[in-house]
């Protein structure tokens, strides 16, 4: 193949590529695969940022446990929102004093790998004496992310636990105070109790109805189902796949980012349990997953999408063993790469569809609609309206 056509093909496979990456696991009322934004006027997209407060203390294991098998299913259901929405999250699980820590923050990212690495670190330990230190959790997730400002931003908190929080420490910023910031910054707090000690439903309904947020109550172990299908481990394949057809490139510094991040991605797949694997692959097929997916740079989609020209590219930001190649064995390779993606990409689809289906039917057999991940998306869905968002449930 000479330049030119080379060039042509390139050119051809941009106008599709965007399509082949924004497969979604299509939701309720969707008929078949959503090329999320394909065919729509550029415009900034709508944004969803959502940090998760939760008790890490002893008798939150089921819970958490819940969390580590559901986060990409939430995280997917996110994305088949319409418009497709950037989606940034972060984490702050808390304790008491006197515990292992009292607060441990991880940032909001778009890199959900990052922070899917942080919740499979946690453990249920510590508390002991009911009320925990939830004020300050609750302070830390309000006044110390970098929350995005302005119009088109849809800013929530869920605060999940089983206990009320301490009041009698002089130092916090209690409750009211972080609800009544919450509402100048424009940030929803939801609250999700878990079981039914007593003295939490009436400060989780107060903090929810004065950060004008929602309360739910849901078991104490979470009451979540996880739900294996026959097409998980296909999904899962398939994503290793796609992560071997990456290229990175760039400075010193951006490729050690970027196979860093490559070799976290492969940890977190090989963790996961095999439903949360699946849905962490459809996710980072949806438009708001390309960032987890790709990280800073990747030389197929940035090529292929004519965000930058490989001529411009010095060989020494190129990956070794692609140093010695002439440019039409380069581009020959990315459209190598490219066809393969696009397979996988439509492969993907059809799976989403399956797992679906047979999930959906699996979750109606089983009478469970009341878990963490159902109230979860119950509440964002309704709240998503108020920044012109529409959510259907995956399930």
């Amino acid at each position: 193949m000479n330049i030119a056509s080379l060039a042509a093909s390139l050119a051809l496979l941009a106008g599709t590529a965007d399509a082949a990456r924004s497969i979604c696991p299509p939701g309720d009322g969707q008929a078949g695969v959503v090329h999320c934004g394909v065919g729509q006027a550029q415009q900034a997209p709508p944004r969803v940022e959502v940090v998760f407060v939760l008790d890490t203390t002893g008798s939150m294991g089921g819970l958490i446990a819940s969390a580590k098998d559901k986060i990409w299913s939430i995280a997917t259901t996110i994305a088949q929102a319409q418009p497709s929405p950037e989606i940034r999250m972060g984490l702050v699980a808390y304790r008491d004093r006197g515990d292992d820590y009292v607060t441990d923050r991880t940032p909001m990212t778009d890199d959900l790998d990052t922070l899917y690495s942080e919740l499979m670190t946690y453990e249920a330990r510590g508390g002991g004496d009911g009320p925990e230190s939830v004020n300050q959790a609750l302070f830390e997730a309000v006044e110390r992310f970098g929350w995005t400002e302005g119009e088109g931003v849809l800013r929530i908190v869920y605060l999940v636990g089983d206990a009320p929080p301490k009041m009698n420490y002089e130092d916090d910023v209690k409750h009211p105070a972080t609800c009544k910031l919450a509402r100048e910054k424009g940030i929803l707090i939801n609250t999700i109790q878990c079981g039914s000690m007593g003295g939490t439903k009436d400060v989780w309904q107060a903090i929810a109805q004065n950060a004008n947020g929602r309360y739910a109550a849901i078991a104490q172990d979470g009451g979540t189902r996880a739900i294996a299908t026959p097409y998980d481990e296909e999904v899962r394949m398939l994503d290793r796949e796609l992560s071997s057809l990456m290229i990175d490139y760039g400075d010193e510094k951006t490729l050690a980012f970027q196979y860093a991040k490559r070799a976290r991605s492969a940890e977190v797949s090989d963790a996961a349990a095999p439903e949360a694997a699946a849905d962490r692959a459809l996710y980072n097929q949806s438009l708001a997953g390309r960032a987890n997916l790709y990280g800073r740079q990747e030389l197929v989609r940035d090529v292929v999408s004519g965000d930058v020209s490989l001529d411009e590219i010095p060989s020494e930001q190129l990956p070794e063993e692609l140093r010695a190649m002439s440019a039409d064995e380069l581009k020959a390779q990315i459209l190598s790469n490219q066809a393969r993606r696009d397979a996988i990409g439509a492969r993907l689809g059809e799976l989403a569809i399956a797992r679906r289906d047979y999930r959906a039917e699996a979750l109606a057999e089983s009478g469970v609609s009341d878990g963490f991940d159902a109230e979860v998306v119950a509440i964002l869905t309704e709240q998503a309206a108020g920044v012109g968002l529409t959510i259907h449930a995956a399930d």
